[in-house]
């Protein structure tokens, strides 16, 4: 009978677990590169002839905002070293103005990638379970470490941009790294490999001369009122499937 009770709440608690497990949403099926893109912010590669863009268009913070003063759209692909993006963002106004990277970085314009490697939601905000890269107009990349000090992950990525009036184009090579990582450790980069799937969503801080970021424009639709979970909670990250 005892044995009875044991089992019964040993499924229960597996019941439990597979209850708050991140459900997938926003799938999409990223295309293997048959060859890297030379991330030098051009664009040009064959990979992204090959793939579809995909759209960063939630206002997830701020105010109504005009298809000139802000649009943006994206592009994945991936190999077994890194995850690869490209990424269109018109925004009529760049704004860097605090200088030292670790400072109001998510104030001054900035690309935010979210990414939790083994795809299993929950919290991150103090923690590797999942990283939110704030890549700085600069090339800095910032993000809060497990002490809650804001610091520098600059060798988890590679990334370039261009300018032409109001459009930027990024591209970056990201290295993912599992929810393992210990700062200041030998931490190694996951080997990327098909059927993976990843936790993912991208976003722009924007700003236009403002004191504080006017808006925050997300790729993945979030419910409720309070939409600036993305830094804190990784359930509302869309789901990456690598395919070949």
């Amino acid at each position: 009978m005892r044995k009875a009770a044991v089992l019964c709440c040993i499924s229960m608690l597996f019941a439990c677990t597979e209850t708050i497990k991140k459900k997938d949403h926003q799938i999409i099926d990223v295309k293997k590169a048959e060859q890297p893109p030379t991330i030098d912010g051009q664009g040009n590669d064959r990979i992204w002839q090959k793939v579809d863009w995909h759209s960063i268009d939630q206002n997830w913070m701020g105010g109504s905002y005009s298809h000139e003063d802000f649009n943006g759209r994206y592009k994945l692909s991936w190999d077994a070293k890194a995850l690869y993006l490209l990424v269109e963002i018109t925004d009529d106004i760049r704004f860097d103005k605090t200088k030292d990277p670790l400072k109001l970085y998510w104030d001054d314009d900035c690309l935010e990638i979210f990414i939790d490697g083994d795809n299993s939601g929950g919290l991150h905000q103090y923690s590797h379970n999942a990283f939110a890269y704030h890549i700085a107009l600069d090339g800095n990349v910032v993000d809060i470490a497990p002490d809650k000090s804001e610091t520098l992950y600059n060798e988890h990525l590679v990334s370039a941009l261009t300018t032409d009036k109001q459009l930027t184009t990024w591209e970056i090579a990201l290295k993912v790294y599992s929810d393992t990582y210990v700062e200041g450790g030998q931490n190694l980069p996951e080997q990327l490999a098909k059927k993976k799937k990843m936790g993912f969503a991208l976003a722009y801080c924007d700003n236009d001369g403002s004191t504080e970021r006017e808006n925050f424009i997300g790729s993945v639709f979030i419910s409720g009122e309070d939409k600036n979970q993305a830094w804190i909670n990784a359930d509302i990250f869309g789901t990456l499937v690598l395919k070949e």
